[in-house]
């Protein structure tokens, strides 16, 4: 049975003290109201990494945002997954969409951060989707197939077994847009059936594969209930312990 995950992107927010105060209320709560076997992750500012691993527990694990596709050297500002693992952290988000879109990452940038993750034994939260214009015009089902293909599809059936896919439609992050249940079950479904034509049935029907559209406290048991939804890529409502509970709490085992 593939793994449900819930993981909360907090992006550029929350000060350190804020920090503290959200992780301990979400560890918290999740540790008084959920029950089943999700896994929660919450992805956080790289400076807060340290500090808030010591808050969490084995139902609330630790991830960032993003790592460097080299292990070391000049690159000023960044983060690698060497360091990243040196700290505890045991997810990574990569190629999401505001990085492809800000800091220009291209799928064979983001196929060489797969690598250095991997090799680094942190499980990346590997991120696609589609604009609005593809999802209007074009064939939005291939390109974010393509994103896989090129990004993943180098990697050995062991290794791809490790990869955590988050479908984010990109037209539905922070404009208060999110698409219908049935719109994410068919794009997981595409893209479970994409995995099976490459590596077989039994490691498509193993890979869990989240949705990262603006879910919220009111949308996320719908959502989740879709069987190719296997949890969520949180952002918003990741900074509120309540609402991110309550997403939380919509994954049924």
């Amino acid at each position: 049975m593939r793994k449900k995950i819930v993981a909360g992107n907090w992006k550029m927010n929350k000060t350190a003290e804020e920090a503290v105060a959200l992780t301990s209320e979400v560890v918290n709560m999740i540790g008084d109201e959920v029950t089943g076997d999700v896994q929660v992750v919450l992805c956080v500012p790289s400076v807060y990494l340290t500090t808030l691993r010591q808050y969490l527990t084995g139902r609330v694990a630790l991830g960032a945002q993003n790592c460097h596709e080299k292990a070391s050297g000049a690159y000023t500002g960044e983060v690698s997954a060497p360091m990243l693992k040196s700290i505890g952290v045991q997810y990574v988000i990569l190629g999401h969409s505001e990085r492809r879109q800000y800091f220009n990452e291209t799928n064979e940038q983001l196929a060489e951060k797969v690598n250095i993750a991997l090799a680094n034994n942190l499980t990346p939260i590997f991120c696609c989707g589609e604009s609005l214009d593809l999802r209007q015009s074009g064939d939005f089902v291939g390109f974010v197939a393509s994103q896989l293909t090129d990004s993943l599809f180098h990697l050995s059936p062991e290794e791809f077994g490790k990869i955590v896919i988050a479908y984010e439609p990109i037209w539905a992050i922070g404009t208060g847009l999110t698409a219908s249940a049935a719109q994410a079950q068919e794009m997981h479904a595409a893209l479970r059936q994409h995995i099976a034509a490459k590596y077989g049935p039994e490691v498509a029907d193993n890979t869990t594969i989240l949705y990262g559209g603006s879910a919220n406290a009111q949308n996320a048991e719908e959502l989740f209930a879709c069987p190719d939804v296997d949890g969520g890529l949180i952002g918003g409502a990741s900074l509120k312990s309540r609402d991110f509970t309550t997403v939380v709490k919509g994954v049924k085992n």
